[in-house]
């Protein structure tokens, strides 16, 4: 059996309009208002996230993910790569045969 997809209608009813319209500048950069910059938890420097999908784009927080797993728990950055709590431990218990 298929999973049934909400029609695009039904996705744009579900969205929450914020009423706001920003012109894009002569570099194609558009600043976030500070109502929608709180919302979303971001400060300078943050990571922002694209999603394209059927003519919408989506905004998210980058937040850093393991590279092993894709778990975001207890990250830090090691040698250029982001390695979460449980991966550091198997790692450090990884025994060569």
């Amino acid at each position: 059996m298929r999973p049934t997809v909400p029609s695009k209608r039904k996705v744009i009813r579900s969205m929450n309009s914020t009423g706001i319209v920003r012109k894009i500048d002569e570099l194609g950069r558009i600043v976030l208002p500070q109502e929608l910059r709180t919302k979303l938890d971001l400060g300078a420097k943050d990571g922002v996230e694209f999603y394209w999908h059927d003519n919408f784009l989506m905004l998210k927080k980058h937040e850093p993910a393991c590279t092993f797993c894709g778990s975001a728990d207890g990250i830090i950055q090691y040698e250029g790569k982001n390695i979460c709590k449980a991966c550091r431990g198997k790692i450090a218990n990884f025994k060569e045969e």
